[in-house]
């Protein structure tokens, strides 16, 4: 999503509170809950979980380790709901023509560098590249080439956005006419 007049152009950059996120959040949650069920109730001896009677799991070794995945699967879960709770990778991108200055601004984790908002000059950009590796796929990407060779290239661009080449030269032509600068095709 993005708004643009004449001097400002804003895109809105969503984080990590996708759909395909909440769904592998809750099915890791389902999952990991079903084995920590099934590892308790072989320790315990008694069918916590209807569909699997616990005189078949033995609680050592089988049922350690279902308890071990569960408790693994309940904390990688819980990492991905606070990501998705505090929203992290999501931001904007401002490109303002008038005075001259591209904001970056994202949510990252809780802490000291929660936000991150980056102030640079539209004179330094030296052009727009996109870029098309081939590893098993090709993935496109699109990323500002500064005129300092001491900064490498910035990705404007996610690598999981699944944008289609065309998508991706329609918006770098269109960033490019706007920023007044050249497009390189790598």
């Amino acid at each position: 999503m993005s708004w643009r007049s004449e001097r400002i152009w804003i895109e809105l950059i969503t984080g990590s509170r996708k759909t395909s996120n909440f769904c592998w959040a809750f099915i890791l949650f389902l999952g990991s809950l079903g084995f920590l069920l099934v590892g308790t109730s072989s320790y315990l001896g008694r069918n916590l979980i209807s569909l699997f009677p616990s005189q078949q799991i033995i609680f050592f070794p089988q049922g350690i380790v279902m308890s071990f995945y569960g408790i693994a699967g309940l904390f990688i879960s819980s990492y991905l709901w606070c990501t998705i709770l505090w929203n992290v990778g999501s931001g904007y991108d401002r490109f303002d023509r008038k005075e001259g200055i591209v904001c970056i601004f994202r949510w990252g984790f809780p802490g000291k560098n929660r936000r991150i908002f980056l102030r640079l000059l539209m004179k330094d950009i030296q052009s727009i590249r996109i870029a098309v590796k081939r590893i098993f796929m090709p993935v496109v990407s699109l990323s500002f080439i500064w005129k300092s060779e001491a900064r490498g290239p910035f990705p404007l661009t996610r690598t999981d956005e699944n944008l289609t080449p065309r998508e991706i030269e329609q918006k770098a032509a269109e960033l490019a006419y706007f920023l007044r600068v050249p497009i390189e095709v790598f």
